[in-house]
């Protein structure tokens, strides 16, 4: 870096793309129209097992304005069948719609109406008549029909993490907690819907779509429409909502790609909101069984954790997180298994944490349990566990400071003012509940690669295929290329969410910032050195004092760029090639072979429960977290902000309501899909916890957007607990949890 460089790394700056944002200047994907665009509208299933027996289009394209109905008739051969991102494809779910008339799931694809207008195509779709031939539908945990297969049948790569023998251990433990706990499915609800718009001309494909993975994108289109790579585009410049739902390609859009292909003209789908839960993935409901064995003064003996997950009847996607709870405490005996339940629902997908929030729930209210059978405060019982090697392989961190950050979280909550007997603070008629947990994410970063082009006028263009999904993604990656060229924030222009530029992994497992961020800074490095070999430096340290100012003359008019590729410890050689497949290939966390990689936090949770009508309000949060070297401490505060609330969510308002009999969802819009308002959360405080780890990659960058929602819902099922003396295992927690309720 030249030593006339501003610092900007670390600096609280505003976003850049801000002002684009709250203006409407910002594109996303249901922005963007195209002269002559015709207009799609789904018709999907009202069974979720059986087949369409009769499909009657006349009154539909009676309707003014139709031009085409689209249904297994018509489609059926026209889109290739793609295979799961776990199964080394690109798909969210191998139920491709439309080529058959046989139904897996409640609204399901069954056609799809084109018209002149959004009106006329949905006026065609609700005249369409369609008649079904119903089998019975399985929903879920204790149905008949249901098949439950262990998770390391179903997958070869699958871990059950076991150390020692656990059962013996737990049986001899002076203390013992053994317990179940649920969580329930939960869908997305982005603010954006799922819109998909496509366009052919001269044989090549452009689709604007919200994506975080534009890459992936591109080439899983390739192989279902049976085309050259090369030959698509995908744009996703902002996202308006997103955390894993827009992660992995669904078959929406290749359906919409191939009716635009035949139409010859631009099609437009923008689906519904209760179409947004069936077209699309969602947190899969599990189930846990805890049993922790220890002695009298609280050390763990024995961790036992069995799950189940719910998942579709032909996919076999999980989300397994016992390979964080094995890890999280020193424990000399462990065992864990996961089991995945098969019924007739869509397939399950990546939502923010998608396997720590579901799985810490288990395990951290199990310790709080723990806690309060040793006698001993719930934080202290995490520090007389806490480790520096986790137990499975004996692998030491690369950094963990996880008691630092209770340490920190501790005293700005005012812990040490806790009467740890439930019930026993109170004001007036509210019950008060304090309750903690601890939270952790792995540390993962991906190969990636990046442009960037210096201009004579001092200005910098940076090029990569990243995304923002309103992260902070286009600010950070500025600030990391105005510290290493030496130039104001405001000279940097940033380019992303594009397949046309150098590609990046998917934005998910909050890899973003590591995994682009450090690309970029070596991308900047290799332009600074080409551009002073060109002025002729005599050596690095004649390179390193000079600013860019004294050599921006010898520029040529259309500038100097520098290309630049990282390969991440951990990631095998031939990463970068599946990079420029679309494949993402995340190193770190659990997954490594000299060392584990993770983010810790500490959360705190205050509650006022009436006594009388059993209402919850919720009247603090407060995170500490360490997340190694905070690029921007503004956009750093705001995800994790984002993630306590969302965590808060988890434990007392979202679930979607299944109805058993018929395997349907019933509460799919956000009339009925409880989500917290800004009366729901008083008071939320995040600490940034100083944490250096230059091991995880050159810049000490650790994710952590996803940290933030992790442990919450088990923070303030503890702190019911505390309020009450009720212990809730089952989320969400409602007012109907609480009549027994006699304090």
């Amino acid at each position: 870096m030249a030593a006339t460089a501003q610092a900007v790394i670390g600096k609280d700056v505003a976003r850049i793309d801000g002002e684009r944002k709250v203006t409407g200047a910002a594109s996303y994907g249901s922005d963007f129209a195209l002269p002559d665009q015709t207009y799609a509208f789904l018709v999907t299933s009202t069974i979720a097992h059986g087949r369409v027996r009769r499909i009657d289009e006349a009154a539909a394209r009676r309707v003014p304005g139709v031009i085409a109905v689209y249904t297994h008739l018509d489609m059926a051969g026209k889109v290739k069948p793609g295979k799961l991102m776990a199964d080394g494809g690109y798909m969210g779910t191998s139920i491709q719609p439309l080529t058959s008339p046989d139904i897996l799931h409640d609204g399901q694809i069954v056609a799809v109406v084109v018209g002149e207008t959004f009106e006329s195509a949905r006026e065609g779709a609700y005249r369409l008549d369609i008649s079904y031939h119903q089998a019975p539908a399985s929903a879920g945990f204790g149905d008949a029909g249901v098949e439950t297969v262990a998770a390391e049948e179903a997958s070869k790569s699958h871990e059950d993490p076991k150390i020692g023998d656990a059962a013996t251990a737990f049986q001899q433990a002076a203390l013992r907690i053994d317990a179940s706990y649920s969580t329930p499915t939960q869908h997305h609800n982005p603010i954006e819907l799922f819109t998909t718009l496509c366009h052919w001309s001269d044989g090549k494909l452009t689709v604007w779509e919200s994506s975080q993975n534009v890459w992936g994108y591109k080439y899983g289109l390739a192989e279902q429409l049976g085309i050259d790579p090369n030959d698509i585009r995908v744009v996703s410049p902002f996202i308006g909502g997103a955390f894993g739902s827009r992660g992995s390609l669904t078959p929406r859009t290749a359906i919409i790609a191939e009716i635009a292909r035949q139409l010859q003209r631009p099609v437009k789908l923008a689906p519904t909101r209760d179409q947004g839960f069936t077209i699309a993935t969602y947190r899969a409901e599990t189930r846990h069984h805890m049993k922790l064995g220890a002695t009298l003064d609280g050390k763990l003996v024995s961790l036992s954790h069995e799950a189940w997950e719910v998942t579709s009847r032909p996919d076999n996607y999980m989300v397994s997180g016992t390979k964080a709870t094995t890890r999280l405490y020193r424990c000399p005996n462990v065992y864990s298994k996961v089991s995945i339940v098969h019924a007739d629902r869509n397939t399950p997908g990546f939502m923010r944490s998608p396997p720590e929030l579901p799985y810490l729930f288990a395990l951290e209210s199990a310790i709080d349990e723990l806690a309060v059978a040793a006698g001993i405060d719930p934080i202290e019982l995490r520090r007389i566990n806490d480790t520096q090697v986790e137990p499975i392989k004996g692998l030491p961190y690369t950094s963990r400071s996880l008691m630092a950050c209770f340490d920190a979280g501790a005293k700005a909550f005012g812990w040490h003012d806790r009467n740890p007997k439930p019930g026993s603070m109170r004001d007036g008629d509210w019950l008060i509940g304090w309750g903690c947990a601890s939270t952790m994410y792995p540390t993962a970063v991906a190969p990636a690669a990046a442009k960037v082009r210096l201009m004579p006028d001092g200005k910098a263009i940076v090029q990569t295929a990243a995304h923002d999904i309103g992260t902070g993604a286009y600010t950070v990656i500025g600030q990391v290329a105005a510290e290493r060229l030496g130039l104001p924030l405001e000279n940097i222009e940033v380019q992303i969410g594009d397949s046309a530029l150098p590609p990046a992994p998917v934005a998910g497992g909050s890899n973003t910032t590591a995994s682009v961020c450090n690309v970029i800074a070596k991308a900047c490095d290799r332009l600074r050195h080409q551009l002073f070999q060109q002025s002729n430096a005599a050596s690095t340290k004649d390179m390193s004092a000079m600013s860019l100012a004294s050599v921006l003359g010898d520029l040529p008019k259309e500038g100097m760029e520098a290309y630049a590729e990282n390969l991440p410890h951990g990631t095998k050689p031939d990463s970068i090639g599946k990079l420029y497949q679309g494949h993402s290939t995340l190193a770190g966390g659990s997954e490594l072979k000299d060392r584990i990689q993770f983010a810790f936090g500490a959360e705190f949770v205050e509650l006022r429960i009436h006594r009388l009508t059993k209402e919850i309000r919720c009247s603090r949060l407060l995170g500490a977290f360490a997340c190694g070297r905070i690029v921007n401490p503004r956009t750093a505060r705001s995800q994790l902000m984002g993630g306590l609330i969302w965590g808060l969510s988890s434990a007392l308002h979202e679930e979607t309501e299944i109805d058993q009999a018929s395997a349907r969802y019933y509460n799919d819009d956000l009339a009925e899909y409880l989500i917290p308002v800004n009366a729901d959360v008083r008071q939320v405080e995040v600490l940034l916890v100083p944490e250096e780890d230059k091991a995880v990659n050159d810049l000490g960058i650790k994710g952590l957007g996803e940290l933030g929602n992790v442990g919450t819902n088990a923070a303030v099922a503890n702190a019911v607990y505390h309020a009450t003396g009720l212990r809730i295992r089952d989320l969400p927690i409602r007012l109907e949890d609480l009549l027994a309720m006699e304090i």
